[in-house]
């Protein structure tokens, strides 16, 4: 697709902001069963358009090569069968999920009669801004729309195309199932004053959710006038306790690190006990080099590991999303909780031992939006966790924290039930 011209950015954002907020006050309304037709009806779309979702990614994938994106970028971009058959399935099992939407809790009766409860809501309209992948536009249309929100998504401009496509496809899975096409608006321009009107919109936007990289997300928390669920680094630890099994610390390991290499719950940090660094580091280090991972590490890790380069004070709070590991030896547990204190990025942190009171400890302590006990930080992730596809994982302690699924993309109102009770 080609890029309509838009000479007044500000007017077209303020138009799509308009048509979103009154979709929204449709799709609040709306049955759990229309939710679904829609949702069932884009995945049968977007099924019956693979050879349109192909080859407008052809014309985002030769575009960015012609641009110099690096080939970690040109694979997020990428729009293969699979990752299609990815979305479809990512559709069916958004429609699958409980409705949130209008649940009660804690409905209890008060001394003066009435009952108080808590109803779930929606947020209203969802502004939802983020780079390269364009299968989160699928995503982020099912969560938002499940969820009773309205969506404006803004996709990075080397996936406009691709983005378009996918777009047209809920439009008309929309519309077959009686709901607004304006529920989910992809923006129809690259222009970067798009997403400073989108940041500055209360009044058509509610929440704004950032996916990409630090400096997009960064601009973003600094000049939004709209609240915003985001997180900064996935700069996450695996911790191998003197206390664990080593054959399951090697085997987490790996995975934290190798299984993907370019996503925010990628480990970037091993932290080793002093008391099993000696036999767990060579077995952990010849894995890791084999499978082609640069080693840096700190001087009581090159003592045994000559081959790791040295670490510096920067590799301990850097993301690399990227085949580098930053290795530390540490005395103990508490010395691993300080490390993770001090570096971490309050998104997904493990440790790796046998002993229960330990791991309670770490669960406890450490002040992450996901701490695990012998398990690869790679399961954080909303489909990991039974929450379908998600909208993206939140390091803030507000509104919402870790991934976040439909749950996250709804409020709660107080609710009265009274019989002509009044206040004495």
């Amino acid at each position: 697709m080609h890029e309509p011209e838009i000479t007044d950015v500000a007017a077209y954002m303020a138009a799509v902001g308009a048509r979103a907020r009154a979709a929204a006050r449709a799709v609040a309304r709306a049955e759990t069963a229309a939710k679904n037709r829609a949702l069932a009806a884009m995945a049968a779309e977007l099924d019956v358009a693979r050879d349109i979702l192909g080859q407008a990614n052809a014309a985002d994938l030769e575009a960015g090569a012609a641009k110099g994106l690096d080939a970690a970028l040109l694979d997020r971009l990428a729009l293969t069968p699979p990752r299609i058959d990815a979305m479809i399935e990512g559709l069916h099992q958004v429609a699958a999920l409980p409705d949130p939407v209008g649940a009660i809790t804690g409905l209890d009766y008060r001394p003066s009669g009435i009952q108080v409860g808590r109803m779930r809501v929606p947020l209203g309209v969802v502004g939802i801004i983020y780079e390269s992948r364009p299968n989160v536009t699928a995503d982020a249309a099912a969560l938002c729309l499940k969820a009773g929100n309205a969506a404006v998504l803004r996709g990075g401009s080397e996936a406009f195309a691709s983005n378009c496509a996918i777009a047209a496809c809920i439009r008309r899975g929309l519309a077959e199932a009686g709901l607004p096409e304006d529920a989910v608006q992809v923006v129809a321009t690259t222009d970067r004053a798009a997403v400073g009107a989108m940041i500055a919109s209360p009044e058509h936007i509610d929440v704004i959710i950032p996916r990409g990289g630090k400096g997009l997300i960064e601009r973003i928390s600094r000049d939004a006038r709209v609240p915003v669920i985001k997180h900064l680094d996935g700069i996450c630890h695996v911790y191998v306790d003197d206390r664990a099994d080593l054959d399951k610390a090697l085997a987490v390991a790996m995975n934290a690190k190798t299984q993907r290499y370019g996503t925010c719950n990628t480990m970037e940090t091993l932290l080793v006990a002093a008391g099993v660094a000696g036999e767990f580091l060579p077995r952990v280090g010849a894995a890791l080099a084999a499978a082609g991972v640069e080693l840096r590490g700190c001087e009581r890790t090159r003592a045994v590991l000559g081959s790791a380069l040295p670490a510096t004070e920067a590799d301990w709070d850097t993301e690399y999303l990227a085949p580098i590991l930053a290795i530390r030896v540490v005395d103990g547990l508490d010395a691993a909780i300080d490390h993770i204190e001090r570096h971490g990025s309050h998104h997904t942190d493990s440790i790796v031992t046998e002993d229960y009171g330990r791991a309670r400890r770490f669960l406890r302590e450490v002040d992450s939006s996901s701490v695990m006990v012998n398990a690869s930080t790679r399961f954080a992730d909303g489909f990991e966790y039974g929450l379908g596809a998600e909208i993206g994982i939140s390091t803030d302690k507000f509104h919402a924290r870790g991934p976040v699924g439909l749950e996250g993309l709804t409020s709660q109102k107080y609710i009265v039930l009274g019989d002509g009770h009044v206040r004495r």
